[in-house]
């Protein structure tokens, strides 16, 4: 790479024909050197050890991203998921860099091999096979034939690059992770060593909550004693009131009454003729289709439906029209909704189920298929006559037997109309009552074909409009969030919670919100929320209003979490149960002293318990437990001894050892030792990662931009 590097800043010329005998195509990152640490140029979107990630950068892959992950995911997802990928691309290149790891052209192309680029057509030979030199004169062709095709692949180059170094990279660690035989052996005898064991545990719930005190200076000691478990990132608390933009009742009666009177005609004078015209309603239109173009916010819909393509709420009424009569108003939704029967058509609808016998040569056949169509036949008429027997269960001679994808479900097709099978399949569905066992053959196969159930198809014309808030109920709406919000500022930060009671509303509180999140309960996506609550600006106790799609929302900040070791306060709901459960073993332990396991059992109001077959690699105690240092220590005791009172999770215990049973003897333990090796390997990716992560300086500042 060096010599290359040398000979480039001689000639261009040398350096193309140098590269042509060599390569015969272009790989960016070889001969470009780059990387992915970050740079410190411009402003960055975060810095890991003093490295920054520039945002313009930043943007390119969120936008990329965008592209690839299409509407599914919102703005917030795609920051957070780059911001995730991109600090880990930083993090590793820093160690790629400091330990001298890059990739030749040589092992990009055998990554490429052994890679989901390897099964693409074009870098195949004609048998199917990745070929290097294919591959190298592919992209040597879109680089001078097809530049958007070339700049795309450069794209998944650095990808491939980024991949083949962390592979190298996480292989490198892997090469130092290992176990020993004896390693081996103590993690088969853990599995395997068992002991039998009498046992007393005295519950920590045995000693009342009231009579443990846990002063404020116990639990600020304890959370100083263990900062590394108590250390927070920024966060806020809010609560909030929110304004629903919905219809009111008066709103939904105007939209009934309206569809009321589309339903009869009604009579227009007609100044011109002097005349009065009648204009004909729902019920006696004769062009269905114009009317409700011009009455509904529902369009007419022409295709015949059954009765589970309904609406849930009304199918059965519907289905029990007869033509031209009508159901409603009723409710689906945001709709009010008045239906007609336009046209029926009696068992319009078949749900059947199938055997599929295929062989080589039909249509969409399975290429495992090697059957004559001969044999297929043969073999249809003998499944035919075994469905037709009395006791047969069609289901499972379909699962068991068929050749189509069906087969899973008992060949159930489920409901379809005419016209949607093949002929000879339609012809016999629909021209057969239910329960009816045919034979046909199409295209496909051979059809055993059971006919499980009818139904009718109707055709609907509904008449809907939609149930929305009017001008009125919107105004309402917008003076009610005002004054609340005008209520609440001017008063005292904790008479919120009084304000919204006097206004009739809820106070609903969001608790540890992180700068980044992006939804708030009952409020949805709210990324200005969130930003206005951690805006060096806004205090704890300042109330804003937001307009949202569906109404307004009257936010207050009740606390603010700074980045670092928790406050006692927000400690101490964690903090107080395991002091107070360390001061329960203390008591129950001194009241306890010098008393044997029967005695203890009898003082404690609990019984003497067994377990069999105890190991210290599932150290849990059935009735009782997880338990791993008592029994430990139960395995640390001789058969026939009794322990001190130790101090388990649950409770304090006495063990007595009533039988110890050996691991039986076997001469190898390679097996489990490359158990545990496999197993280490497999953690190396993650584990390694992560505590880099851990150990990192990072700065994150995407707030700053998102």
């Amino acid at each position: 790479m060096a010599v290359l590097e040398n000979i480039r800043k001689r000639t261009t010329v040398l350096i193309l024909i140098i590269g042509m005998a060599l390569f015969a195509f272009v790989i960016s990152g070889v001969f470009t050197g780059s990387d992915f640490s970050g740079t410190k140029i411009g402003s960055a979107v975060a810095e890991v050890n003093g490295e920054g990630i520039p945002i313009d950068k930043f943007r390119e892959e969120v936008e990329r991203a965008s592209r690839r992950y299409g509407p599914s995911f919102s703005s917030t997802q795609l920051v957070n998921t780059v911001y995730d990928q991109e600090i880990r691309k930083e993090l590793l290149g820093q160690q790629f860099e400091d330990l001298g790891i890059n990739i030749e052209s040589d092992q990009i192309v055998e990554f490429v091999s052994n890679s989901g680029y390897a099964q693409f057509p074009d870098f195949q030979d004609e048998n199917g096979v990745f070929n290097p030199e294919i591959f190298k004169a592919t992209i040597a062709d879109w680089r001078t034939n097809d530049p958007l095709r070339y700049e795309a692949w450069l794209e998944d180059e650095k990808a491939i690059m980024q991949s083949a170094k962390e592979q190298l990279y996480f292989n490198l660690i892997k090469a130092g992770v290992g176990a020993t035989l004896a390693e081996g052996k103590l993690d088969y005898e853990m599995a395997n060593e068992k002991i039998d064991i009498q046992y007393v545990r005295v519950p920590y719930s045995s000693v009342p909550d009231s009579i443990v005190q846990v002063s404020k200076e116990e639990i600020a000691a304890y959370v100083k004693d263990h900062e590394e478990e108590y250390k927070q990132e920024k966060a806020r608390d809010i609560r909030f009131v929110f304004f629903e933009e919905k219809p009111s009742a008066e709103d939904e009666s105007a939209v009934t009454e309206a569809l009321a009177k589309l339903l009869g005609n009604t009579f227009e004078y007609n100044e011109p003729l002097d005349q009065t015209d009648t204009i004909p309603g729902f019920r006696d239109t004769k062009d269905m289709e114009v009317f409700l173009d011009r009455n509904s916010d529902l369009k007419y819909d022409t295709i015949y439906k059954a009765k589970r393509d309904l609406p849930a709420v009304a199918a059965d009424s519907i289905m029990a029209l007869s033509e031209n009569e009508i159901y409603g108003p009723y409710r689906d939704g945001d709709y009010f909704k008045m239906s007609k029967i336009m046209d029926r058509k009696p068992n319009g609808t078949v749900k059947a189920s199938h055997i599929l016998i295929s062989y080589e040569g039909a249509t969409r056949v399975n290429p495992s298929i090697t059957r004559t169509k001969e044999e297929a036949e043969e073999r249809a008429n003998e499944l035919f006559e075994e469905a037709k027997e009395e006791g047969a269960v069609f289901t499972t001679l379909a699962r068991d037997n068929s050749d189509g994808p069906s087969a899973p479900r008992g060949g159930d097709l489920g409901y379809f109309q005419e016209g949607i099978m093949a002929d000879e399949f339609n012809d016999f569905c629909f021209g057969n009552p239910v329960g009816e066992i045919g034979l046909v053959e199409t295209e496909f196969g051979y059809h055993i074909i059971k006919i499980d159930d009818k139904q009718d198809i109707v055709r609907v014309a509904t008449l809907a409009r939609e149930i929305a808030p009017s001008e009125e109920t919107i105004n309402t709406l917008f003076t009610n969030a005002t004054k609340f919000e005008m209520a609440s500022t001017e008063a005292e930060p904790e008479r919120f919670s009084d304000i919204a009671k006097e206004h009739k509303t809820i106070v609903r509180p969001v608790n540890k919100i992180k700068e980044m999140d992006e939804n708030l309960p009952g409020l949805g996506s709210q990324r200005s929320v969130i930003q206005w609550t951690f805006n060096q600006d806004t205090e704890v106790g300042d109330i804003k209003r937001f307009d949202m799609a569906e109404g307004y929302a009257v936010v207050q900040l009740t606390k603010i979490y700074k980045e670092g070791v928790m406050a006692v306060e927000d400690a101490s709901t964690t903090v107080l149960p395991k002091i107070r459960k360390a001061k329960k073993a203390k008591k129950i332990i001194d009241a306890n002293q010098g008393k044997s396991i029967e005695v203890l059992a009898k003082d404690n109001n609990v019984t003497v318990s067994t377990a069999s077959a105890l190991t210290m690699k599932s150290p849990t105690i059935p009735g009782a437990a997880r338990e791993p240092y008592v029994v430990g220590r139960a395995f640390a005791l001789s058969e026939g001894n009794t322990s001190s009172l130790i101090e388990g999770e649950s409770g304090i215990y006495m063990v007595k050892v009533t039988k110890k049973e050996a691991a039986p003897n076997i001469d190898n333990f390679s097996t489990y030792a490359n158990t545990l090796r496999t197993s280490k390997a497999n953690r190396v990716n993650s584990d390694a990662y992560n505590a880099l992560k851990e150990k990192a300086d990072i700065e994150d500042k995407r707030a700053t931009f998102y």
